[in-house]
């Protein structure tokens, strides 16, 4: 009679893996968060910011429209909101809206440093043509201020132009030697970083000490 065959428990060619069995059981890592939502380089996950955001958007609609009564109402409302980022842009088209509800006799600037002022107030939004316009009369105004020299060298360089930028920014230089130092540190200028006449101008030490 046949003995009954026991389990082949020991079979190392039907046995499970369990090395095997503890790899599928590791858990996975999480994955890293996405980053939170943005516009414009404002996070959008806060609710707060959000609505503040709205409320910008509106104002700035208001302000394209030249309601600028209602647009300051609204870009007041944005001053308060948690965004810093939000606030200061709101900040800026504030005062341009302030700029145009005073009376015409006010609007219209009239000295160099109020048509400065206007050009440098105008190359914030973009507007290269009214701060062209602006800046040059407060160069015609006050041919020996600085500031005007360099802003204006800022602007032509916000609009890509090189031999200008490098022209005005020497005058400017020459006017307070201190402007160097200044646009060595200025994002405005960086469309002449690679230009080696920039290089020249901003360091004329390390061009001394190679000669």
């Amino acid at each position: 009679m046949p003995k009954a065959r026991k389990p082949n428990s020991g079979n190392p060619g039907r046995s499970k893996s369990p090395t095997r069995h503890t790899a599928n059981q590791l858990k996975r890592k999480p994955l890293a968060p996405a980053h939170p939502p943005q516009r414009g380089g404002v996070e959008l996950v806060d609710p707060r910011v959000q609505a503040q955001l709205k409320l910008y958007d509106e104002a700035l609609s208001l302000f394209h429209q030249q309601k600028f009564a209602k647009a300051k109402s609204e870009l007041e409302k944005v001053l308060e909101g948690p965004s810093k980022e939000l606030a200061d842009r709101a900040r800026m088209h504030l005062k341009i809206a302030e700029q145009r509800m005073k009376p015409s006799h006010e609007q219209n600037p009239k000295t160099a440093d109020e048509h400065y002022q206007r050009g440098v107030a105008m190359m914030n939004i973009g507007r290269w043509d009214d701060a062209r316009e602006s800046l040059d009369k407060a160069r015609k105004a006050s041919p020996k201020a600085d500031h005007v020299h360099y802003a204006l060298a800022a602007l032509d360089c916000l609009t890509g132009e090189a031999d200008s930028a490098m022209k005005n920014l020497k005058v400017a230089i020459d006017l307070r030697p201190e402007n160097r130092y200044h646009a060595r540190n200025d994002e405005d200028f960086a469309f002449l970083q690679e230009d080696p006449r920039f290089t020249e101008m901003l360091y004329p030490e390390k061009d001394g000490s190679a000669n």
